[in-house]
């Protein structure tokens, strides 16, 4: 006797996803972008004016002033900006490339 295989399921035909992209999910891409780039120049230009030492979050917390003025800190949040920074461009430059169906295949 032989054994008996299971029955396999009935598979539903698959629908392809379209590679155009809805106008919503490039204004999210753009206010993204946006907001990453002026994150970034934030965190690289202000921990080096004269404000930083004048803000409320810096008198919250007394005992930490040691650690809020050294230029280590202030140098560690620039490169968190400049991070944002590289993290905006490369999203347009994603934003700004065609879809693969678009993409010209050369056939030599």
């Amino acid at each position: 006797m032989q054994p008996v295989e299971p029955h396999s399921p009935i598979e539903a035909p698959v629908e392809r996803v379209s590679a155009k992209t809805a106008w919503y999910q490039k204004l999210g891409a753009l206010l993204f972008i946006i907001v990453c780039f002026e994150v970034g120049v934030f965190l690289l230009i202000f921990p080096w004016m004269e404000y930083w030492n004048n803000n409320s979050i810096a008198s919250l917390a007394p005992w930490m002033r040691d650690v809020w003025d050294s230029p280590f800190f202030r140098g560690a949040l620039s490169g968190l900006g400049v991070i944002n920074i590289c993290i905006s461009l490369a999203e347009v430059f994603r934003l700004r490339r065609p879809p693969p169906d678009r993409l010209k295949v050369s056939v030599l």
